[in-house]
């Protein structure tokens, strides 16, 4: 048999091993603060192929004073970052393999056809919470490596695994990865791009906006000035700055994608009394942030156009909105188009698929953010899983995409550490 025959078979022949291992890591609800136990099956599976394991809870008191820090816990205790490294021989390119296995919430049960954290297989598909986002690309990734191991291959460069925590919340795990040290010539993270490239990765900014009016009587509203009213024109504003946004992107990456950095309203609160007029109004959303843009960059723009309300309403001249950047903040991440990364990933695709992968532009942050502009590594998106399933009731991972996508990722590895730097 030649490499390739050598390295399906030895990935076949493990097929149950590692649907027990998923099922092992689904069945863990590793929430927010509740990562410690599927931390502990992956460094224990770390610890098996050889590797050199570092287990840490991320230090609150570093990492705060980190620019592109935003978490809004107090404390890491019981939620540990795992780090395996596969030392190469050197002179080779290195490569960081970054997961998070931090889930979301399963939210209302009733949907659930079954427990969120069952592992349920059925129909060649794998159910839970974390199933797909994304606990399948980490099994992929550990595939992979298990892979190289079992046959013996030796790698001029490094392969340095990162299974981090917070992922869903603010980055607090990679960050915390980069501040230790951690680094790479380039980062693969598998979230669930059903086996799409994301070379470019939007990132995101919540906001929170407050919106005045004057308060009075409801039989005399025409005493008062309404909050409500003055929100639409906010809105309406917004509606505007994200169209100017989008129009100015013409990447073919997000040729196909109808808003590639949405701006998105999700919650419009004012007013306190049916019979008084309301006096105050917040608006909460999403900001989209294009790849190649700083936060700080998006933000004036942001802060500039609302600044300019005056121009629309003489109202604002006075009683300026207030601008609240708050909760998650993702930067977004990169990986140029002509890197020698992409050409491998590329390349190793279409010689399993034997067909062309599709290269785009992904509009939700990842990890690779922090990757590409806190750890200067470039960062490419992955993933055996599918976007749609993620966050969703019955969350689930086909397992075949897993396998072929653990198929694609050792082929690149191997191809991408034994080139000469």
């Amino acid at each position: 048999m030649d490499l390739s025959q050598q390295i399906k078979a030895c990935i076949d022949g493990k097929r149950e091993h590692y649907t027990t291992l998923l099922q092992r890591m689904v069945q863990q609800p590793s929430t927010v603060g509740n990562e410690q136990g599927v931390q502990t099956i992956v460094a224990e599976k770390l610890h098996e192929l050889g590797l050199e394991v570092d287990v840490w809870e991320p230090d609150y008191q570093t990492l705060s004073q980190n620019p592109f820090f935003n978490s809004t816990r107090k404390s890491f205790k019981g939620s540990p970052n795992v780090v395996g490294v596969l030392p190469g021989t050197g002179g080779g390119h290195s490569i960081m393999l970054n997961g998070h296995i931090d889930v979301v919430p399963a939210g209302d049960l009733d949907p659930w056809d079954d427990d969120p954290f069952s592992g349920t297989v059925k129909d060649g598909k794998l159910f839970g919470r974390g199933a797909t986002d994304m606990k399948g690309g980490n099994l992929a990734l550990i595939i992979a490596m298990e892979t190289i191991k079992e046959m013996n291959l030796t790698l001029k460069g490094d392969i340095v695994f990162c299974s981090v925590i917070e992922e869903e919340s603010g980055g607090s795990g990679t960050l915390s990865v980069i501040e230790k040290g951690y680094n790479a010539d380039v980062a693969l993270i598998p979230e669930p791009s059903q086996m799409k490239i994301f070379p470019k990765q939007q990132g995101s900014n919540w906001f929170r906006l407050k919106v005045k009016g004057i308060s009075a009587h409801g039989g005399t509203r025409y005493e008062g000035v309404s909050a409500i009213d003055k929100g639409v024109i906010v809105y309406q504003t917004l509606l505007e700055l994200e169209k100017k946004r989008n129009d100015r992107i013409t990447d073919p990456l997000y040729a196909d994608n109808p808003i590639p950095i949405p701006l998105n309203v999700g919650s419009f609160k004012g007013g306190y009394f049916p019979s008084a007029v309301p006096d105050l109004v917040e608006i909460e959303g999403r900001y989209g942030i294009a790849p190649g843009e700083t936060i700080e960059e998006a933000r004036q723009e942001f802060e500039d156009t609302l600044a300019n309300l005056a121009d629309k309403d003489p109202w604002f001249q006075k009683h300026p909105v207030e601008v609240e950047w708050f909760g998650l903040r993702l930067p977004p991440g990169d990986c140029p188009l002509n890197h020698a990364f992409m050409d491998v990933l590329k390349g190793t695709y279409t010689s399993i698929k034997k067909e062309e992968p599709v290269i785009a532009g992904s509009t939700w942050g990842t990890d690779g953010g922090l990757l590409t502009q806190a750890g200067n590594i470039p960062s490419v998106i992955f993933g055996p899983g599918t976007t749609s399933m993620a966050h969703f009731a019955n969350e689930y991972i086909e397992l075949d995409n897993i396998f072929e996508t653990a198929e694609i990722i050792t082929h690149a590895i191997i191809e991408w550490c034994n080139k000469d730097k």
